[in-house]
């Protein structure tokens, strides 16, 4: 029992009586700002609440002025708050109409009587308000065996959410008025009744003795309206999209923080299908719905009526462009359905039917899964050694293995494809497997996969270009230099300044790449210049390991799948399954990058005609491979396609103004010709710049036939940098290899010997014997090219 502070009527604590002799200036202001603030979230006072609160203020008595507006207000309180001269804090349920609206937010207010004017914030918790997620900690390889975390039960239970307004007209902290009134939102993601107990505090320690500043609600939460939803392609057909839809305060819908799979809480989009679901209360929404970079984003306004158990909701979608209609399939190869952004309970990671659904909506014709250290005892078992029986026409899902968080991993996490056994031999655990990269790919190839390399510019950061033209690291392994650094980030490809080789890219590829053991390296996921430029080099050593695109979903980029992309071309009379498209992976029938610029048909064509196609063989049987006499002139051609906002915006030249490493690493917006919409497409020949040529990125198909002379073995590429790049065709004059550079030679030979001393202390005593064999053999290769140039 107390009394309120300056009360001439005695309150038991806690009671609704109004609270007398409140100061009225500042409550007047207070109130007003209120009223402002209720308009601002969309649940305005009525003109009857106005009228009377208007008549209060105008109350030649005061005190009976503040009672009054009290008396409006009260009724619209879920809670009574009060903080006595100790500040302890107790409270009582309000009048108001407990009454929630499922998927939807409600508001309310919360009386606090301020005995102690203390200026802290209120804070109001609930345990039904707690996250229905969470991640383990450490290398979560069986998160929920080793920690406690949030279990299904309590995940069900957890149908709360709770954000308090408490930003203009209103302040974050109390204000130490007598009497003030905060404004809360209430989300509920389920229907029917739900009890949910609030606690509030000021800080730790304040609340009130036996549980008093805790108060149990019982709400009747209603049913939102189910919007079905008709979701068709450009063909008419039905599909799956992306959909991000937002309410008129641009709070995005489906609450992200009470989603669980198939919704990710880390995404504002969701997935849905031609004929699904999705639960919205009545009112205004704006939607951005799209499929994948092939796709333009439309933005649709509409309303969802009240009094109707159902409304239907229909979107079409337009491509700009339609790569599958000319046979080039997409697919990105390094998703992760555990691990980083996604949680560890209620389940450890998410299903393959999930993961399906997030395919389906970005439009990836190939989906690889890896499964990986991070739940990977929980995760493995959806590995079949085949496509995923989830898969359909056109669109295939398949389950593998990223070799990250196992002890090879520090040498450069490993992307294994096609596999047909996913337990290295004679392990049983994760800690077993070999401590360098080298056995792994082997392995891997023994049994019919395709292996390479993951992210592979970790590790391969080139230093910067200092104002006094010297070059400087600038300490930050994952790209983005520190405030007030001078560097200029590399551009120039290819660069002779030597990488560290201290992450967990590419970098043993530097030994594995000449041994024929990496069949590709990852792209699009890593600053290209990183990525290309030791692909480059190797390329001038007549190594002939492809280039492949990935995202690294939802670790580098949490945004969706297939933000990093390759494109594989199929024959006219082949139909798309995995074994037909991994095998373009690895013949190099590709192109990878954004899939917001393209290029088909890459070919050379000799000047009888004859043209040699990206990824198929020749006569003698050699794959992207063109023979022909010193000095012979050949055609390159192709077509190609991008896409570029008409003119400039904010969020375009924000992107522009990027260093190269940082986010998004590949992306159309980079390669804009100034102000216009062009954009450089290039010819590269031994990693220089042979033809450059502006193509306007329009979304319009444009047709390129160079002319170039070859006067020694050389690959040749196509690139919009960094945006998309091919792989090569290679040219060989004379019957000669590819020996392009001696000072690519010469990077090479040296990068043995740093990344040896970067990785040999990693690698298990029984292990570096056979490690140190293989890097003498890649340094013997690279000193006999050497040799054969220097003659």
């Amino acid at each position: 029992m107390g009394a309120w502070c300056g009360s001439v009527v005695q309150a038991e604590e806690g009671s609704w009586d109004p609270v007398y002799n409140v100061p009225p200036q500042p409550f007047v202001a207070a109130t007003d700002r209120l009223i402002q603030a209720l308009e601002f979230v969309g649940r305005p006072l009525s003109a009857e609440d106005i009228k009377a609160i208007e008549a209060a203020k105008n109350n030649p008595n005061a005190r009976d002025g503040m009672v009054a507006i009290q008396k409006v207000l009260d009724p619209h309180c879920l809670a009574l708050v009060h903080i006595n001269a100790e500040s302890r804090v107790s409270a009582k349920e309000g009048p108001v109409e407990k009454s929630l609206m499922e998927q939807g937010w409600r508001s309310f207010l919360i009386k606090v009587h301020n005995e102690a004017g203390i200026t802290p914030r209120l804070v109001v918790e609930s345990s039904q308000a707690l996250p229905v997620y969470q991640k383990g900690k450490g290398a979560r390889q069986k998160p929920q065996q080793e920690q406690e975390l949030v279990s299904e039960a309590e995940a069900r239970q957890r149908f709360l959410d709770i954000s308090d307004f408490d930003s203009q007209p209103l302040k974050p902290q109390l204000s130490g008025l007598l009497v003030e009134y905060r404004v809360v939102h209430l989300f509920s993601r389920d229907t029917g009744k739900r009890e949910a107990t609030f606690a509030f505090h000021v800080g730790q320690g304040t609340q009130d003795l036996g549980f008093r500043g805790e108060v149990p609600i019982l709400f009747d939460c209603e049913p939102a309206v189910q919007v079905l939803l008709g979701i068709h392609d450009d063909d008419g057909t039905p599909t799956t999209a992306a959909l991000t839809i937002r309410d008129t305060r641009g709070r995005v819908v489906p609450n992200p923080a009470r989603r669980l799979a198939p919704d990710f809480f880390f995404h504002s989009q969701i997935y849905r299908a031609d004929g699904e679901y999705v639960s919205l209360p009545p009112g205004k929404y704006t939607a951005q719905v799209g499929r994948g970079p092939e796709y333009l984003v439309q933005t649709h306004e509409f309303t969802v009526p009240a009094g109707v158990k159902e409304h239907r909701q229909t979107f079409e979608l337009t491509r700009w462009i339609h790569p599958k209609e000319r046979r080039w399939y997409s697919g990105d190869h390094h998703v992760h359905a555990a691990g980083c952004a996604h949680y560890d309970s209620p389940t450890e990671g998410v299903g393959p039917e999930d993961m399906m659904r997030h395919i389906l909506g970005e439009d990836l014709n190939v989906g690889c899964v890896l499964s990986w250290g991070p739940c990977w005892y929980t995760q493995k078992q959806f590995f079949e050694g085949r496509t995923n029986a989830l898969s359909r026409d056109n669109y295939l899902m398949r389950y593998d293995v990223e070799v990250s968080g196992f002890p090879s991993s520090h040498a450069g996490h490993l992307c294994l494809l096609r596999l047909s056994e996913d337990d290295y031999p004679g392990t049983t655990q994760i800690e077993e497997w070999p401590s360098w990269t080298l056995p792994v790919l082997q392995w891997g190839q023994e049994q019919g996969g395709v292996v390479g390399y993951s992210h592979s510019g970790w590790g391969l950061a080139l230093p910067d270009i200092m104002p006094n033209g010297s070059r400087q690291f600038h300490g930050r392994p994952w790209g983005g230099a520190p405030e007030g650094w001078q560097g200029r980030p590399a551009d120039k490809l290819p660069d002779y300044a030597m990488p560290r080789f201290d992450g967990i890219g590419a970098n043993e590829f530097i030994v594995t790449g000449p041994l024929g053991k990496c069949d590709f390296i990852s792209a699009v996921d890593t600053p290209a210049i990183w990525e290309l430029n030791i692909w480059y080099h190797l390329l001038n050593c007549d190594v002939r390991t492809r280039i492949s695109g990935e995202t690294d979903f939802p670790c580098i980029y949490g945004d969706k799948v297939g933000l990093g992309r390759i494109y594989v071309e199929l024959d006219e009379n082949e139909e798309l399954d995995y074994d037909r498209w991994v095998k373009g992976l690895k013949d190099g029938r590709s192109y990878c990058g954004d899939g917001l610029s393209h290029v088909f048909d890459f070919r050379l064509e000799n000047k009888n005609g004859t043209a040699t196609k990206l990824g198929t063989r020749n006569d003698a049987g050699d794959v992207s491979q063109v023979n022909l006499a010193s000095g012979e002139e050949m055609r390159v051609k192709f077509s190609a396609a991008a896409l570029l906002e008409e003119t400039p915006t904010d969020e375009t030249r924000r992107i522009r103004g990027l260093r190269l490493d940082d986010k998004p690493f590949w992306h159309i917006e980079r390669c804009r010709i100034g102000d216009s919409r062009d954009v450089p497409v290039e010819v590269i020949v031994n990693g220089e710049v042979a033809h450059r040529l502006p193509m306007a990125a329009d979304g319009s198909l444009m047709e390129f036939d160079v002319p170039i002379k070859i006067e020694k073995s050389s690959w040749v590429a196509v690139r919009i940098l960094p945006s998309v790049h091919t792989n090569p065709i290679w040219v060989n004059v004379d019957n000669q290899p590819v020996y392009a550079s001696d000072k690519s030679a010469e990077w090479c030979r040296k990068a043995v010997d740093v990344c040896w001393n970067a990785k040999q202390g990693n690698f298990r005593q029984p292990e570096r014997a056979s490690a140190k064999a293989a890097y003498d053999a890649a340094a013997e290769y690279y000193d006999a090219i050497l040799e054969s140039l220097r003659k």
